[in-house]
């Protein structure tokens, strides 16, 4: 279940340690966060100090750290992927999407040997993918589009971090991955063939909290989200800078981050609000998904979804 890591390994410094009381009247909303490019407002939130007290990020190094913190109850929300929340759904613990990050606009790419010029002909062939990562949502929906079956192809399930090695070998006809592995495969002979800009509205990073903490204690939410947006228009308004803070904090070459920015789209406040209407894209996305993943056994049962989104957390306006 791991979730696409942004460029590099690094956990961002400079936050919360773990072990801060949970969220109540004298504790922080204890948020879980982990590298990705979605997830950078809130990081250029917390280095412009634009966190009040009523919020603690709290790093990881994966979206596994975030899920395992909310199911044992450590963290009171996550940055998440729409197919992690409906995982954690699966598993008894409501979630409320109270923000959309990002929207995947061809991060998540199909990378295929040459003599593969169209989806067809996937038929048959053996296709790296991370099962139960955001990577086996992608291949449900390029199979969807192609026309074919889950027994079409065959599955070769393994870690992303895993499928320039396999390739290299020989082991596999098609990878569905993510950068950097795309980059690596495409030196090796790999070709571009789909990416998730052909599905638009897919593949969602979001915003999550407990049902109890969007209940419970909406002051601290509704901090977080405008943090996000605080740091979100600090992005767009001051790109330069913010490119130097990530490849900074990540130790990367900022052209690599302006590379990662180009392949999501950060909603704006008014994308926010369409996305997160009761009969919205991502109630909608939810459910789809939720039927894909049963069917397919990435989850033991029906999440039976209802009430996901919340757009009550989101600032009425951003300076």
């Amino acid at each position: 279940m791991q979730r696409r890591e942004f460029l590099g390994f690094s956990i961002a410094a400079g936050l919360s340690a773990a072990g801060l009381p949970g969220c109540s009247d004298s504790g922080p909303l204890r948020f879980g966060i982990h590298p990705w490019i979605g997830y950078e407002p809130l990081y250029l939130a917390n280095d412009f100090n634009w966190l009040p007290a009523t919020v603690a990020l709290q790093p990881g190094s994966s979206a596994t750290d975030s899920m395992e913190g909310l199911l044992s109850g450590a963290l009171d929300g996550a940055a998440l992927t729409l197919d992690e929340t409906i995982r954690i759904w699966s598993r008894g613990l409501e979630l409320v999407v109270v923000a959309v990050a990002d929207v995947s606009a061809g991060a998540d790419v199909l990378m295929v040997s040459a003599g593969i010029d169209e989806l067809a002909a996937l038929k048959g062939r053996r296709i790296a993918v991370e099962l139960n990562g955001v990577s086996g949502i992608m291949l449900l929906k390029i199979l969807e589009v192609a026309g074919l079956g889950p027994n079409d192809v065959i599955k070769v399930d393994m870690p992303v971090s895993q499928h320039a090695e396999a390739w290299s070998r020989g082991e596999v006809d098609a990878s569905v991955c993510y950068e950097p592995t795309a980059s690596v495969i495409e030196s090796l002979g790999g070709v571009r063939l789909f990416d998730s800009s052909d599905v638009p509205e897919t593949i969602f990073d979001v915003l999550v909290v407990t049902r109890e903490a969007a209940e419970k204690h909406r002051r601290p939410v509704s901090d977080l989200v405008g943090a996000h947006f605080a740091g979100l228009q600090h992005l767009v308004r001051n790109l330069h800078d913010s490119v130097y803070r990530v490849a900074d904090r990540q130790g990367i070459d900022p052209d690599e981050v302006r590379s990662a920015l180009a392949t999501v789209m950060l909603p704006d406040l008014a994308a926010n609000q369409r996305y997160l209407t009761a009969a919205g894209p991502i109630e909608s996305m939810a459910g789809s998904l939720s039927r894909l993943m049963l069917a397919e056994g990435m989850i033991d049962r029906d999440p039976a979804i209802q009430r996901l989104s919340d757009a009550s957390f989101l600032p009425s306006r951003v300076p």
